[in-house]
């Protein structure tokens, strides 16, 4: 007999809280929520105070009877779920199913699962917060009133398998506003003229700025040939020179947002992968006895704050001096607490700064080495010094005519040589040299060069940037990103094409109906104001039913007159213009969860589908006779094949070209880097750069 019995969420974190704590501890799985509101009703009594009807989730039984016989052979019960509010409710839960009194210090959390950090949390048990329990309940119990009152109104007026939430729609929202702009956007010409200059043998480049001193913006042809009309010659003169140092700070240790938005830049990872990557980090990876065994490598992944513990920063600051010298340590400073942020638990660092991720190389998978690598630079990077930069400005003029030339060098890498923040723009640190020039010098421009732009639109939004708008306007919070993100894809609501999101048209419709008949439930101020009474329940600070009764009087009213006044839509399926080959009938566009898809029109009867191919103008290279069509994995992974697979079976991720190599006549394909795109052959060693 065990004299404690720990009750974790998941298999992975259970051993290796077990072999932290010893003999006298039995540490079992609940796998997740044991009890849940039931799938197949609503679950809340909203004539008696919004009592939620909870029952034991299908499939638990099992694990239920596991835990109800260990807890009975135990003197003790802690539970352990994850230190948020989900974990908190399934703390809560089990509590009642085990008879464990919710008012004992029964509860323990940690937020890495370290040795130390868990025999401290063991030091310092609690009782459960039925603030956060509440928090939680009222999330589900809304979420529960908006989702099984909508949906089965979008079935019946539009088609099965439909949703509506409040994250979610406002999620779709702000993809069809964008898309909006993006149609109604009206390009506006501009000019700009470059100039490309030399001093001595050196060439720099410089860009028309003004005239007489002050900025000059070009809008038309006639105003660049009157800036043009009023060079004289080619000779500039140096007005003035300005010189100064600018330091560049770190950025701050990943949040749940920061990392979903870095590793969809870095790593090429969907916000839902990167989560499910840190979990396994989070919970546990075997390192080998002698490295410890099981260990948790990072701390918790669900948090909005970038705060770290004192003992973590004393770690990482004597690992920084010993690697990268004194001159690399960065002033402490505590961290800001973002407005609006619940800032429960530390920032997602490493669980030690000591283990680099060269050391983890041999027992990491791939994925989850590099988001590791990601999160441990980051973390190092934010404890170092600024960078220092040298910046130069030359100020040149030519008939009072002014163009300026910009330069900087990096003096000092400081954090820079660790980790340097991705953009959504992929702009890239660099050195921009000039010449060593002065004040009343006189430089020769080459080349005078005009050039014609056109405003561009609002770009479509990557997972990364609606992320990180979400998190800006304060909807949702780091548990509900990823969710928000899978579901409105699920749903057929968006899909992504060159990784950005394009509404569909089941997706605006769907917006539109809820538009009409359930404003709050995509106004944004709507949806951010009910964050804050989330929290404000969490905090103490005022009664969950006062909340939703707030809430759900006005919801009712609006229900019953959708049900009266929303019209029957019937969405038809696109015809595809080609014939079923196995039944001879028409073959239409259905909507699938990746995205269109080719099905026969005579469905149930048969069921032949096909995915929509995409050629892209190459003969296959090697049957002669199909053409190269863009295909994916079943990871969603961008391949090229011969369109009369299986009969040929040619195959290459690289995107073929055209034309044959110059030098063998074999295939040619590009090759792409984050650095350039090259076209290389299959054959030989034959390259050439990508014309942009």
């Amino acid at each position: 007999m065990s004299d404690y019995l720990v009750i974790v969420e998941s298999p992975a974190k259970a051993k290796t809280i077990e072999r932290y704590l010893g003999k006298k501890y039995k540490v079992k799985a609940s796998m997740g929520h044991i009890r849940d509101l039931p799938k197949s009703q609503m679950g809340v009594d909203t004539e008696d105070e919004y009592k939620p009807k909870y029952i034991t989730i299908r499939g638990k039984g099992d694990v239920l009877k596991e835990l109800r016989s260990a807890a009975k052979k135990a003197k003790k019960i802690y539970l352990a779920a994850d230190p948020d509010r989900e974990g908190e409710a399934i703390a809560w839960h089990l509590a009642h199913i085990l008879n464990v009194d919710e008012t004992s210090k029964c509860r323990v959390v940690f937020n890495e699962i370290t040795k130390e950090a868990i025999k401290e949390s063991f030091k310092n048990p609690r009782s459960i917060d039925t603030d956060l329990v509440d928090a939680q309940q009222a999330r589900r119990i809304l979420d529960r009133l908006v989702g099984y009152n909508i949906s089965p109104l979008l079935w019946k007026k539009v088609k099965k398998g439909l949703s509506a939430g409040r994250v979610q729609s406002v999620a779709v929202k702000m993809i069809i506003d964008r898309e909006k702009e993006i149609e109604n956007f009206q390009p506006e010409e501009y000019w700009s003229i470059e100039g490309s200059f030399k001093k001595d043998d050196e060439l720099f480049n410089g860009s028309f700025y003004g005239v007489d001193g002050k900025k000059q913006e070009l809008k038309t042809e006639d105003d660049v040939k009157q800036i043009l009309g009023k060079l004289d010659e080619k000779a500039f003169k140096i007005d003035k020179v300005n010189k100064r140092e600018r330091k560049r700070n770190p950025s701050q240790p990943f949040t749940t947002s920061s990392l979903q938005q870095e590793a969809a830049r870095k790593l090429n990872f969907r916000a839902k992968k990167t989560m499910m990557v840190a979990q396994q980090l989070y919970e546990g990876i075997d390192l080998g006895k002698k490295s410890g065994g099981i260990t948790g490598l990072i701390t918790y992944m669900r948090t909005d704050s970038t705060r770290i513990s004192d003992t973590a920063k004393k770690e990482v600051k004597e690992y920084i001096e010993e690697n990268y010298g004194e001159a690399y340590l960065g002033t402490s400073k505590p961290a800001k607490k973002k407005e609006g942020a619940q800032d429960a638990h530390e920032a997602i660092r490493p669980t030690s700064a000591l283990r680099n991720p060269k050391s983890l190389k041999a027992i990491l998978s791939r994925d989850q080495l590099r988001l590791y690598k990601l999160i441990w630079e980051r973390f190092l990077a934010s404890q170092m010094a600024p960078a220092v930069l040298d910046t130069m400005t030359v100020h040149m003029l030519n008939n009072k005519v002014e163009f300026r030339a910009t330069g900087s060098k990096v003096k000092f890498k400081g954090f820079m040589k660790v980790y340097v923040e991705g953009t959504d723009d992929d702009k890239k640190e660099e050195n921009k040299f000039l010449p060593d020039l002065h004040e009343g010098q006189t430089v020769m421009a080459e080349e005078i060069e005009p050039n014609q732009h056109f405003t561009q639109p609002p770009p479509r939004y990557t997972e990364a940037r609606l992320v990180r708008t979400m998190e800006e306007l304060g909807i949702g919070r780091p548990s509900t990103y990823a969710p928000t993100l899978d579901t409105i894809q699920r749903r057929g609501y968006v899909t992504i094409d060159n990784k950005r999101f394009i509404p569909t048209e089941l997706g605006t419709i769907v917006l539109e109906l809820v538009e009409e008949f359930f404003p709050e439930i995509i106004d944004v101020e709507f949806t951010v104001k009910m964050e804050g009474d989330l929290d404000a329940i969490e905090e103490g600070k005022t009664e969950w039913i006062t909340i939703i009764d707030g809430f759900y009087k006005g919801f009712e009213k609006r229900l019953e007159t959708a049900e009266k006044e929303m019209e029957k839509i019937e969405i038809r399926d696109e015809p595809a213009g080609i014939d079923c080959e196995n039944c001879g009938h028409e073959m239409v566009y259905k909507m699938g969860r990746y995205g269109k898809f080719l099905a026969c029109s005579n469905f149930p009867e048969c069921r032949n589908t096909k995915p929509i191919l995409k050629e892209i103008g190459v003969k296959c290279p090697k049957c002669k006779e199909g053409n190269v069509v863009e295909r994916k994995s079943k990871k969603r992974r961008v391949f090229y094949g011969c369109d009369r697979f299986p009969e040929c079976d040619f195959l290459s991720w690289d995107k073929p070209i055209s034309r044959p190599c110059p030098k063998c006549d074999s295939l040619l394909v590009e090759k792409k880097s984050k650095k350039e795109t090259q076209i290389q052959c299959t054959n030989c060693e034959y390259k050439e750069s990508a014309q942009a």
